[in-house]
């Protein structure tokens, strides 16, 4: 073919021969960093799971090539091949791409050279650093964090664009109908490419999707859906550069079908019974990487020796990898806690100015005024508000309602519909979402009506939000809080009635805040908005309406410090949230006994305060713990033990837990009074 005639025809594809003979050279790459990987599984040398990309690489290889160095993308637990994509369409010198492999490779190998320094390993392989936010071992976990990225990314005015890459047994999950349904109805800039390999694990997609066709639920969600042939980078590459440059012009989401084929079973000890062989070898015969080689040799675009050549040098560089990671020390076991919880560095000072505000607010006078609860926390998203323009709200009906119980009300007039986002019932993705808007540079503040749904988006908060800086290495920050109330005395029942800290206290890398006066609310809500970790500020329903005193300047609280609400010799109380005021009240109820009740309120259950206990136990020689949760699993049961541990030597008497009676949280007023302490 007359060279001309070659370069219109890559001019068609918007490539050079370079970058084609680069995307031919990826996909090798791809293949042949797989291949080594199911050897080295099969060696013992590669521990745990890990769910091989090759066959599908035309998809990560075609989508990436046409984003720029500042988008970003999302993966799923079979990500090697948009990492290698991603990591090596921005290295541009040779040094720099077998710096790409050897992570990866040493990543997978669980060295502390690793991208994420053995942290991730193979399901939860990130290059952060590049716009790479990371895989997931949750089917579909993704897709929630890809649309926050998309909604952070739009309201940072920029035209950078998310991919998020999933596979065809995550469009079944509600992560997937609940994300494309938030981007459709916000136009966010993310293409979504399901990777439709016929199989989720083993169940076929026939037989695990009543419509089988994935693209054509676009419609659904106000986007345009495309099936594009999985095989064919060229394809791939033309069908997602239209959806990414639709995108940037702010146009809104696309949902991408890509038909491929995965060579490997879901992992290395699939048997594959599942298809026949004669499956496989028709899909084989269509390898996106012989038949692109030959057509770009067929087309004069390149010689076959350069083909072989290339080969060559991509064989050379796995074997560098490998040899990399295996000459690679193991991250040492000291180092098992590092990198769980962005640090966030309080002074002496911080502490002296918050004590003596407290003192100050416990009684009102000079530059203090009263407000309700509920004032307050709408006091403290507003000066934040003002104070970052990083700072907004999302959640259940928090703008024009205002929230269920008015903590946010009145802000959707300052700061308009953008600040302050009314969602759709879509729990899981209003966590997921904050994770990703947080990822991608902004503070959202995202509210769940009720604690008792928070379980419905436990995995994004806890498995993609709490455990991601750890997870890739201490590279993240998430730096979100999600407001949610809880607890009983209306009546309501069991689904809107619990008190479910406990679950959260149990995942590390979430703070949990549970504060009982207008003054803890507004000083800890403020230092939850401005930490760089995932906080889980938990309110109490029958708390809005209690009045208490706040300074007039401007104030934090620090986490991981106890307040003493009242001083006592005989017996101490440690209690949080409305049980600080149940408490209260025994105690002065006990004190026309004699008997002189210490009142600790924790006001942080994660950082816990174990000083202050400590020295009040040593003071009283006796412990009551004071919850409105179910005993059994409760945080005070928890703290019982923490105190059992640390200063069993001061305890004169066992620690007696007060807790809620194992049951539903009744409807019934006298039912309820009777299950909750009083």
């Amino acid at each position: 073919m007359p060279e001309e005639k070659t370069d219109l025809l890559l001019q068609e594809h918007g490539l050079k021969k370079e970058d084609a003979l680069d995307m031919l050279r990826q996909m090798w790459e791809i293949r042949m960093f797989e291949d080594r990987v199911y050897d080295l599984l099969g060696r013992n040398i590669i521990k745990g799971a890990s769910h091989l990309y090759a066959g599908e690489e035309a998809i990560a290889v075609g989508a990436v090539s046409v984003l720029r160095d500042d988008d970003l993308i999302t993966s799923s637990h079979r990500g090697h091949g948009h990492c290698h994509a991603r990591g090596a369409a921005i290295a541009n010198t040779e040094e720099a791409k077998q710096e790409h492999y050897d992570k990866m490779m040493a990543e997978l190998c669980g060295r502390e050279t690793g991208y994420c320094l053995g942290r991730g390993g193979s399901m939860h392989i990130a290059d952060v650093e590049k716009g790479n936010l990371g895989a997931t071992g949750i089917v579909g976990g993704n897709i929630p964090v890809a649309t926050g990225a998309a909604l952070a990314e739009q309201m940072q005015g920029t035209d950078r664009v998310v991919l998020c890459f999933f596979g065809d047994g995550a469009a079944q999950t509600g992560n997937f109908h609940e994300s494309l349904n938030m981007a459709g109805l916000w136009d966010l800039p993310v293409v979504f490419i399901v990777e439709n390999n016929l199989y989720g694990m083993s169940v076929p997609l026939s037989n695990a999707a009543a419509k089988a066709d994935i693209a054509e639920r676009a419609c659904a969600y106000d986007m345009p859906g495309i099936v594009v042939d999985g095989m064919d980078v060229l394809a791939v590459r033309e069908a997602v550069g239209e959806a990414v440059e639709r995108a940037r012009r702010g146009e809104g989401p696309s949902l991408i079908e890509c038909q491929a084929y995965r060579w490997y079973g879901h992992s290395r000890s699939d048997p594959r019974a599942y298809r026949t062989k004669e499956e496989e070898a028709a899909w084989k015969a269509r390898d996106p990487i012989p038949n692109f080689a030959s057509w770009l040799v067929e087309m004069d675009i390149c010689s076959q020796e350069e083909v072989d050549t290339l080969e060559e040098q991509v064989e050379d560089a796995i074997d560098h990898a490998e040899q990399f990671a295996l000459d690679s020390a193991l991250p040492p076991g000291e180092e098992v806690e590092e990198f769980v919880y962005a640090p966030f560095q309080w002074t002496e000072a911080d502490y002296a100015k918050e004590r003596e505000l407290r003192e100050k607010c416990r009684i009102g006078g000079p530059d203090t005024r009263k407000i309700l609860y509920r004032e307050a926390l709408v006091e403290a998203a507003r000066e934040e508000m003002e104070r970052d323009p990083s700072v907004f709200i999302m959640g259940e009906d928090v703008g024009l309602y205002g929230g269920a119980y008015g903590a946010t009300r009145g802000l959707i007039e300052e700061f308009g519909s953008e600040r302050v986002r009314d969602t759709p019932i879509s729990e899981a993705t209003i966590g997921g979402a904050a994770v990703g808007a947080a990822m991608a540079g902004m503070r959202p503040i995202a509210e769940i009506m009720y604690v008792d749904f928070t379980p419905l988006a436990m995995d994004q908060i806890a498995n993609q939000g709490a455990k991601n800086r750890n997870m890739f290495g201490g590279k993240t920050i998430v730096p979100f809080v999600l407001r949610t109330e809880g607890g009983a005395g209306r009546s309501i029942a069991a689904h809107h009635s619990q008190s479910l800290e406990a679950l959260w206290t149990h995942f590390p890398g979430i703070y949990v805040v549970m504060p009982s006066t207008p003054f803890d609310a507004k000083g800890l809500l403020k230092a939850a908005i401005r930490d760089d970790n995932p906080v889980m500020f938990i309110e109490h329903k029958m708390l809005y309406g209690v009045e208490g005193y706040v300074p007039d300047e401007d104030y934090v609280i620090p986490y991981g410090v106890a307040d003493i609400k009242r001083e006592g010799t005989d017996v101490t109380v440690v209690t949080y949230s409305r049980m600080v005021h149940r408490a209260l009240e025994a105690a002065e109820k006990l004190s026309e006994e004699g008997i002189s009740v210490e009142v600790i309120d924790l006001r942080t259950l994660k950082p816990l305060d174990m000083d202050t206990i400590a020295a009040s136990v040593q003071k009283t020689g006796r412990v009551v713990g004071l919850t409105e949760a179910y005993k059994t699993g409760s945080f005070i049961s928890e703290l019982a033990m923490r105190i059992q541990e640390d200063v069993f030597d001061w305890l004169d008497a066992p620690v007696v837990r007060v807790a809620a009676a194992d049951v539903p949280v009744p409807m019934s007023e006298s039912l309820e009074d009777a299950a909750i302490p009083n």
